[in-house]
């Protein structure tokens, strides 16, 4: 169950999502989020793309790299991101998660953002201002072998979009 959090930590940037996180009603409103095939790439050494046009977006993100990229099961992934808030950022804040092993869904659920932001040595209320944020995750042996897919979105508590990110076909290979 690492690697779901390593995942939502590729995507969030600076506010990974524990898997262990209480498991709430995904959907907020009737849309549903959908996984679309192509988005204007993150800066960076990272396989992110942003979700839609993120001219609105609380967060301007100005890069994020990963070390190694693609991340390799059994090894230490390194991620750094910086960026810009232009809002303050308050308790109830949420991140939509979404995880993917080929067609099937591992996870779909909804997490308090501000309870996450421990996971990186943060705490609500965050900005308005500059961010730079540098994690390191142990990536398990046991990560099995295939293509993920991931998506967060994640919003104020006034549901206003703070950033929305996804990761297609993230590869992992081998044998545990």
């Amino acid at each position: 169950m690492k690697f779901l959090s390593t995942a939502a930590a590729l995507l969030v940037c600076l506010a990974p999502v524990s898997t262990t996180a209480r498991s709430l009603d995904f959907f907020k409103s009737s849309q549903s989020p959908i996984i679309h095939e192509q988005g204007k790439p993150v800066a960076g050494d990272n396989p992110l793309q942003y979700c839609d046009d993120p001219v609105d977006d609380i967060l301007d993100i100005k890069q994020v790299d990963l070390s190694p990229n693609p991340p390799l099961p059994g090894k230490t992934l390194v991620i750094t991101a910086s960026g810009t808030l232009h809002e303050k950022i308050e308790d109830g804040a949420y991140v939509l998660l979404e995880v993917k092993y080929g067609l099937i869904t591992l996870l779909r659920q909804t997490a308090n953002l501000c309870e996450q932001l421990v996971n990186v040595d943060l705490k609500c209320p965050l900005g308005p201002g500059d961010m730079t944020l540098t994690k390191q995750v142990d990536l398990p042996k046991q990560i099995p072998p295939g293509k993920y897919t991931v998506q967060a979105d994640v919003y104020t508590k006034d549901d206003e979009r703070i950033t929305c990110l996804k990761a297609l076909n993230i590869e992992f290979k081998g044998h545990f």
